[in-house]
């Protein structure tokens, strides 16, 4: 017992030392500065996502769910393209990812763009949101921002971490009391504080930093910044009920309109000068 749980501490440090600072992002006129630890390698989450989106695309497809509407899927497709134009201004490699727009029928209202620039946008958020195209490029924005700093990557390597540590914690205490239920509790317990000290408060980090950079990129394509804060007014309305923003995901409404009403007389001049080379 004594050497397993040597052995897990010795496991638990190596996958913390593995877990290298980096920069995933240029800090745009919005500033986003903030050093992330990657456990997992740039191409081990990309190549993990492009399989996840053409299993999701067979299964649409066969369903015929996918790009049900044709003129829905153009201008799905234009706005996804002047937004990742801009992408170059946070990450110039990511102009020349495999980019992939797709919609899917679906009453949900939601989007996603998976690592390496794989979008997906359901008709439930075109349907029931009923988004202008400054709308629409808000939530857009907001999904290849995710993936322009390699959110989902460092999710990944901290809940890799933190199981890792779990298990060391579960051996200490079953070393020192030997009773496997203690351990079991502890480890149950050790998973619920984990989920509520380190993964929820770096999710709505995460969730705030694609506020800042989908809203600077909507804003040098031409699309008006303004349209965040109608855009988080609709979706308010439609979320009904929602849980303490303590223990979200995501910040609550009134916090994420709060921020993003003060950030956009900072992109405000992209705006208008892209509004300008448009016109």
């Amino acid at each position: 017992m004594k050497k397993h749980f040597f052995s897990l501490l010795i496991a638990t440090a190596v996958a913390l030392g593995g877990c290298v600072p980096v920069q995933t992002t240029k800090s745009g006129t919005v500033g986003v500065e903030r050093k992330q630890y990657m456990l997992l390698s740039e191409k081990q989450v990309e190549a993990m996502s492009a399989q996840s989106y053409v299993q999701t695309l067979r299964q649409a497809d066969a369903k015929k769910a996918l790009n049900p509407d044709s003129a829905e899927t153009t201008r799905v497709r234009a706005i996804a393209q002047r937004l990742i134009a801009q992408t170059a201004v946070f990450r110039p490699d990511a102009v020349n990812w495999k980019w992939e727009i797709n919609v899917q029928e679906s009453k949900d209202i939601n989007a996603y763009c998976m690592a390496g620039g794989k979008i997906m946008v359901y008709t439930g958020l075109i349907d029931q949101i009923k988004p202008t195209d400054d709308e629409l490029a808000a939530v857009m924005g907001h999904e290849i921002a995710h993936a322009l700093r390699e959110h989902s990557r460092e999710q990944m390597s901290e809940a890799y971490v933190q199981q890792i540590g779990l298990l060391g914690l579960a051996a200490v205490i079953g070393v020192t009391s030997k009773d496997s239920n203690k351990a079991n509790t502890t480890l149950a317990l050790g998973s619920t504080v984990a989920a509520v000290a380190l993964t929820l408060p770096h999710s709505r980090r995460a969730e705030h930093e694609a506020d800042q950079i989908g809203l600077e990129l909507a804003a040098r394509a031409g699309y008006n910044p303004n349209a965040a804060i109608s855009l988080w007014e609709k979706m308010a309305k439609a979320g009904g009920a929602k849980p303490p923003e303590f223990l979200s995901t995501h910040p609550s409404d009134a916090s994420r309109m709060a921020d993003i009403q003060r950030l956009i007389p900072t992109v405000m001049p992209l705006y208008e000068e892209a509004k300008a080379k448009h016109s």
